[in-house]
């Protein structure tokens, strides 16, 4: 039997065997980390630098951006540089950060997500009173609120999963550290100690999808109340950005971590983990974007402005 105390790093799962394949998967998670960094830092810059995107909806989404750049790379620098460099060892240590800032991250963007869902609920079913349930001291104490759940919530994971004894090697399943391939690794009785942090978490996950359901139950039938042609569409088009971005969250969670069993492999779970991880964070800038005049507009001005001052 090992524990903690006798294992110095973990040896993370590898993408390819064969070099070229390494480094196929090096220039691909190299592009989708540039196109993330470049997609997330445009809206962070846009929002932060135009006075007319300081609105709860925009502050909101400034935050998502900012926890995408932080799980995406907290996974796939690392990720790179094991291809790059041909290995698979991570520390101790790091695999401890890398477990704590991931589950942080995602911990902080789901409960976000559903701080933004109240955030469409106040704006299109009880608009009279946005300015006041919504001012900016509330806005900065919900999202304080989303990134100290995370904080909190991933802490107790981590601190919990490292204190484990572990007897079956150092070989994490997985080409990140995540609670689920190390708990693997964990004497069978020093396993159910996760047990009831896990269902407390589920318990968490279910109580803030059950929120943003009613919340947008309660959206379509106040935007299908809307006379006009025109006002059910601008109303639809602030919300569903966010609905693409809560179910293209909330699918690749659920799938990873409820998949039956019977299905599970190495192979699809690092495909799966690829999803959930890294897909997220590169896409929401687009889909946020994609229909979001004023947001197109911001950075087409920024970069007019750029090009002038080279001029």
């Amino acid at each position: 039997m090992s524990n903690g105390s006798s294992i110095t790093h973990f040896l993370l799962l590898a993408f390819a065997d064969t070099r070229e394949l390494q480094l196929l998967h090096f220039w691909l998670f190299l592009g989708i980390y540039l196109a993330a960094l470049l997609g997330n830092g445009l809206i962070i810059t846009a929002i932060a630098c135009d006075h007319r995107l300081h609105t709860p909806m925009y502050f909101f989404l400034l935050n998502l951006s900012l926890l995408d750049l932080g799980s995406i790379s907290t996974t796939l620098p690392k990720a790179m540089a094991n291809s790059l460099w041909d290995t698979r060892v991570i520390s101790y240590s790091g695999c401890a950060a890398q477990l704590f800032l991931l589950a942080c991250f995602i911990l902080a963007e789901y409960f976000l997500l559903t701080v933004m869902a109240y955030d469409r609920y106040v704006a299109i079913c009880k608009p009279l009173h946005y300015g006041t349930l919504l001012g900016s001291r509330a806005c900065v104490h919900l999202a304080a609120a989303a990134w100290a759940s995370g904080f909190l919530t991933s802490l107790l994971h981590t601190a919990n999963t490292f204190s484990l004894p572990l007897c079956h090697g150092n070989a994490v399943d997985q080409f990140f550290c995540e609670i689920p391939p190390l708990l693997k690794l964990s004497c069978l009785d020093a396993y159910l100690r996760e047990v009831g942090l896990i269902t407390f978490s589920a318990f968490q996950f279910l109580g803030c999808f059950l929120f943003i359901v009613v919340s947008y139950v309660q959206i379509f039938r106040a935007v299908l109340r809307i006379p006009s042609e025109q006002g059910r569409h601008k109303a639809f088009s602030t919300c569903l950005p966010h609905l693409a971005v809560v179910s293209l969250f909330v699918t690749t969670i659920m799938f990873a971590h409820m998949k039956p069993l019977s299905i599970s492999s190495s192979s699809l779970d690092l495909v799966v983990a690829v999803l959930y991880s890294v897909v997220p964070p590169a896409l929401n800038p687009l889909i946020y974007s994609m229909r979001n005049k004023e947001l197109k507009d911001t950075v087409r001005k920024l970069f007019e402005d750029k090009l002038l001052q080279r001029q």
